[in-house]
């Protein structure tokens, strides 16, 4: 257990100037150096039908490019760590020089917990991490039973670890999507955001529904890319703007589940694995679904419904953790 503190230590605006501070260090750095700017010319012919990707040119940069991807995971890294020891600082400004002289890693391991790096999550057994990290997959029962179907599971007929496994972890998009992506993004807009409103002494209720809000609109600079991507156009504007705000309620929704998974449990890993999963399946396709097997689609929607129930129970039994920081036990004291 971390130190705490009866009262918040910190007051909201500075949590709001550090909050910030993390979204515009990250956001940010991606912008930073020349070689993570994507690069679009303004004198390309556009001969493609109105809502098709044009054909990027040869002296262009789009955000999949691999020098674009190189550097913004080199920043989004370098960035992430900032937002770390900008926790660091913060605990080690507010933790009692007595409690130093006593043991003085005592503010590292403070800004570990806070930052949510344990498995010391339920009955003292790390297994029960597990069955949060499970959550997600529930949901996705529909999905996944399409996905059975289709025979491309894992050791299926169609799956393969040559094409379905490695591209995921050792390509560039690859490791930005599934890997460096999912873990900076929740260290940063999950642990370091919540960790200092906590210590600020926001109800839980505005940490889950209004932090990640901040996560979501992290993710407007997309359209700009896609704006690019359709060529400039009245129809490209058209589809930036509604695909750029599905993508704001989609990521601020999973960021509710995200940031009530990592109170809940005191722990990141949840809320990375939930985060890597989700990116890996994709936003779950019903209507595509049921036109792939039409003969199936009772047990499709069986499986969908199966999904949702399954989801609202785990949420509830399958994250409870003996005593979170973030989340104390009934008849606890609140602690900050």
């Amino acid at each position: 257990m971390p130190l705490v503190f009866a009262e918040p230590p910190i007051s909201l605006p500075t949590a709001h100037a550090l909050a910030a501070f993390f979204t515009i260090s990250y956001v940010g750095s991606l912008y930073l150096s020349k070689s993570a700017r994507t690069v679009y010319k303004t004198d390309v012919s556009n001969d493609t039908t109105p809502g098709e990707e044009r054909t990027k040119d040869n002296e262009e940069r789009s955000r999949d490019d691999p020098v674009v991807i190189r550097a913004r995971l080199t920043a989004g890294s370098i960035s992430t760590a900032l937002s770390v020891g900008a926790v660091y600082w913060l605990v080690r400004s507010v933790t009692p020089e007595t409690e130093l002289v006593k043991d003085p890693s005592t503010a590292l391991k403070s800004t570990l917990a806070r930052l949510g790096v344990t498995i010391d999550f339920a009955h003292n057994s790390p297994l029960y991490i597990i069955f949060p990290c499970l959550v997600i997959p529930v949901l996705y029962i529909g999905p996944l039973f399409v996905d059975w179907l289709a025979e491309t599971l894992p050791f299926q007929q169609r799956w393969s670890v040559q094409g379905n496994l490695l591209p995921l972890f050792t390509t560039l998009i690859g490791l930005r999507n599934y890997v460096v992506g999912p873990i900076t993004e929740e260290i940063v807009f999950r642990a370091c955001m919540l960790a200092i409103y906590h210590m600020a002494g926001a109800s839980r209720t505005k940490m889950i529904f209004l932090t990640p809000l901040v996560f979501g609109f992290a993710h407007l600079h997309h359209a700009w890319d896609t704006y690019n991507q359709y060529g400039r156009t009245a129809t490209a504007a058209r589809i930036a703007i509604l695909s750029t705000l599905f993508q704001l309620t989609y990521t601020s929704l999973f960021g509710f589940h995200c940031a009530y998974l990592f109170l809940r449990t005191g722990s990141l890993l949840p809320p990375i694995v939930s985060h890597v999963f989700c990116n890996i399946m994709g936003f779950p396709q019903y209507s595509y679904h049921v036109w792939m097997f039409p003969t199936r689609r009772r047990h499709i929607q069986m499986a969908y419904l199966l999904g949702i129930v399954g989801y609202i129970y785990t949420m509830r039994w399958w994250t409870q953790a003996d005593d979170s920081l973030f989340w104390p036990a009934p008849g606890r004291v609140a602690r900050y």
